[in-house]
């Protein structure tokens, strides 16, 4: 019996697996696929905090894009995610993609997410037999005290998607727009945006930044700026959903091994 393959509207997702590698890269690049694909992610964070509270490990992002809508007059709990989706959808629309999606997909953005991620950490265990590690200690050791390893697994979580919501989809083509006014090459102001936006990411984790942040130390500075690159670079190559979910693995792999 001859099996037909349906493509449906946003809510009843295909589920054939895409013929090709080619068709693979272009849909999980996606807005829609990226939202579709974190969005497990971001129901497991958001709730989870709201049940286990202070016993969750809130990332920086989070809490300044949080303390930046209360400051406008919108300090409800649910708009920062609501707004992020907002964020996917609208970009999504701005690039007039069809409201379709493959869900055959979803399991092998999983399973590249993974891949980045084990890739991000050897480098970490290279740049550790590579030079001697000074180790950053959290200025407020309390808020680590308080969270149990499952409080900050979810916090990782949260972190693979509101830091690269702030630091790629927010930071990252702001200031590439910039250096395109200021007159730079298509190339050239996504380069130099790339490794802007990467040591900010990078400062954004100690205590020039955040009051709750590291001492700072160049070794864990250097190692920072160059996972902040990886994630730009699977951000402007590989889309937000790839992006989020290696960054999202790779904190979950450091904290299980």
């Amino acid at each position: 019996m001859r099996q037909q393959a349906t493509t449906t509207e946003i809510g009843a997702a295909v589920s054939t697996p895409l013929p090709s590698p080619q068709q693979y890269a272009a849909e999980s690049a996606r807005p829609l696929v990226s939202l579709v694909f974190v969005a497990p992610l971001l129901v497991i964070y958001e709730l989870s905090a709201l049940i286990l509270g202070p016993h969750v490990l809130r990332n920086g992002a989070d809490i300044w894009l949080r303390h930046f809508l209360g400051a406008i007059g919108f300090g409800q709990y649910f708009l920062l995610p609501l707004l992020t989706c907002g964020a996917l959808l609208g970009w999504h629309h701005m690039r007039r993609d069809p409201w379709r999606l493959n869900s055959g997909a979803l399991p092998t953005m999983l399973l590249e997410s993974t891949l980045f991620a084990t890739l991000l950490f050897a480098i970490a265990h290279l740049q550790r037999a590579l030079f001697v590690p000074t180790m950053a200690v959290p200025c407020q050791v309390d808020s680590l005290e308080n969270t149990g390893t499952l409080g900050r697994l979810v916090g990782y979580c949260g972190a693979g998607i509101y830091e690269e919501l702030l630091f790629r989809l927010i930071l990252l083509p702001a200031v590439a727009r910039l250096l395109g006014w200021l007159g730079l090459a298509h190339r050239s102001r996504w380069a130099w945006a790339v490794l802007g936006t990467s040591l900010i990411f990078s400062a954004a984790h100690y205590q020039l930044l955040s009051a709750a942040g590291y001492s700072f130390d160049w070794y864990s500075f250097s190692f920072r700026f160059l996972a902040g690159i990886f994630f730009a670079v699977l951000f402007v190559f590989r889309g937000f959903g790839i992006a989020a979910g290696s960054h999202a693995m790779y904190d979950i792999l450091v904290e299980i091994l």
